[in-house]
């Protein structure tokens, strides 16, 4: 029943097997991109439940199940394999999976892009990547017609604020199927954008999205000079804004720059687009700029309204809001990921602590989608479905590696920090979510919550932010600062021992 290990193999050629779960079109184009470049191995089977396809043989590789007896037959050995190519997979059936491979003995495992990732049922090898716990964590995400959604941009030159970072490095991914002409690859990070478009380079050579050419852009979005000559040296059609400090601990800490680089960094790309004639601006925004208790918060919901102030002067200029991304750089999931892999123990603030999770890749497939959406002025809000225990999400990560929580791996609760919340709201009270015709975003009937005091907010801050020989004590004044933000955001107040400077 199972493939002839033993058979010869061609010089040049690699002698791992590859078990392939899911022959349908995935599967088989998968296989087919392996026995084309030959050094990954062989596919010595498909594995698949589909009681029509089990027992045929698709290009001479045997279809082999159901999954689970057909893999008790696999002795794995270290160098063996197992692609996972069920892009339509629920995280229940991705999890399953994933226990009967272990059992197998299976060392590695990767998985194909999710169904909202790739067009047509068209995957590719080069997006394969290592299974982790996100994949089960998720809920089965929507599809997206990326190249229907994206239409906006075909023909158009397209720039990514903060490329390198995680939802930008997405954006940038899916980006290359809407046919732009120019992909503006902007972030401060060189070792980021380099890699970003590295990938984006190596993506496409296999076939991956359009041709569209990268220009990768090393700036920073305080440097309002700069962000004015490089949007009107581009004359980019259409800007995603990403780029912004997010950690709420660390901004607790550093309140006046998060300030600066949130609200100032937007204020500045924002005139620098309408100078330049940009014709779509979309803000990505935040669940913390909703009744915000934490100056990064505060900073989000700052530039939300610096940016329809701008919509409400005739331009299309929008925001997107949504809760935390499984697998981010800020996103608690890595920090799991490392204290679990150490031996614990592993942090949580509160046992009743609860957050709205979403997976990058169908966060940035929604952005991209609400950004082609409306006349300007909008709020869009992703539907985040129902919010997690963080408590339950360390125990799953824990189990995820084969530990149990409690007895292998502790559980610590250090309490809330300065600034977060116990629970979160993807929108305000004074907000009403209504349908839009797609699936899983919402717009937002809202009154601005600044009432246009934003204009002389700005004017406050901007001398804490930065040096004004006439008001020298305010330059970096931490409680200067604060003062400024109770006054229109009530839940910020003054932080406890917080110093002057």
């Amino acid at each position: 029943m199972m493939a002839d290990a033993s058979v010869s193999v061609p010089r040049g050629e690699s002698r791992n097997k590859i078990y392939i779960i899911g022959a349908g079109f995935s599967g088989v184009t998968i296989a087919a991109e392996i026995r084309a470049k030959r050094i990954f191995g062989r596919v010595v089977a498909f594995l698949d439940d589909d009681s029509a396809k089990i027992g045929s043989r698709i290009h001479g590789v045997p279809v082999l199940g159901p999954i689970e007896a057909a893999a008790q037959l696999i002795v794995a050995t270290p160098a063996d394999e197992a692609i996972i190519a069920i892009p339509s997979a629920t995280r229940e059936q991705l999890a399953r999976i994933y226990a009967i491979l272990r059992r197998a003995g299976f060392a590695r495992i990767r998985i194909v892009p999710r169904i909202s990732q790739i067009l047509d049922g068209e995957a590719h090898l080069i997006q394969a990547r290592e299974i982790d716990p996100e994949d089960f964590l998720a809920r089965s995400p929507v599809r997206v017609n990326l190249r229907k959604s994206l239409s906006y941009v075909r023909g158009r030159r397209v720039l990514v604020t903060g490329a390198g970072g995680s939802i930008g490095s997405e954006l940038c991914r899916q980006l290359l199927e809407g046919g732009a002409e120019r992909l503006y690859l902007f972030g401060h990070g060189e070792n980021s954008i380099f890699e970003i478009q590295r990938e984006l380079r190596l993506l496409q050579e296999e076939g991956v999205g359009e041709k569209a050419t990268l220009v990768p852009i090393i700036g920073e979005i305080q440097d309002r000079e700069y962000l004015s000559f490089i949007l009107a040296r581009t004359r980019a059609d259409v800007v995603f804004h990403t780029a912004a400090h997010k950690h709420v601990a660390l901004m607790e800490a550093n309140p006046v720059e998060a300030v600066k680089n949130n609200v100032f960094g937007t204020l500045n790309i924002v005139n620098a687009a309408r100078r330049s004639g940009v014709q779509r601006f979309v803000l990505i925004s935040t669940d913390k700029a909703v009744e915000p208790t934490s100056v990064y918060g505060a900073s989000k919901l700052l530039a939300e309204e610096i940016v329809l102030r701008e919509a409400r002067n005739g331009h299309h200029f929008l925001v997107v809001r949504f809760g935390n991304v499984l697998g981010s750089r800020g996103s608690i999931l890595p920090l799991f990921r490392r204290q679990i892999l150490k031996g614990g123990p592993v942090t949580v603030t509160d046992p009743a602590a609860r957050r709205f999770f979403m997976t990058i890749p169908e966060a940035s497939s929604l952005v991209l989608t609400a950004g082609g959406t409306g006349c300007g002025g909008e709020v869009y809000l992703l539907d985040m479905g129902e919010d997690v225990s963080i408590k339950d999400l360390a125990e799953q990560m824990i189990r995820f590696y084969g530990f149990e929580p409690g007895s292998d791996i502790p559980i610590v609760y250090t309490g809330l920090r300065e600034g977060e919340k116990l629970l979160e709201k993807l929108h305000a009270d004074t907000e009403v979510p209504e349908p839009t015709p797609q699936a899983r975003i919402m717009k937002l009937r809202r009154k601005t919550l600044i009432n246009g005091r934003i204009h002389s907010v700005l004017d406050r801050l901007r001398p804490i932010c930065f040096h004004d020989p006439e008001h020298p004590q305010l330059f970096r004044n931490r409680r200067a600062l604060r003062a400024v933000l109770e006054e229109v955001i009530p839940g910020i107040g003054p932080s406890v021992n917080e110093p002057e400077f």
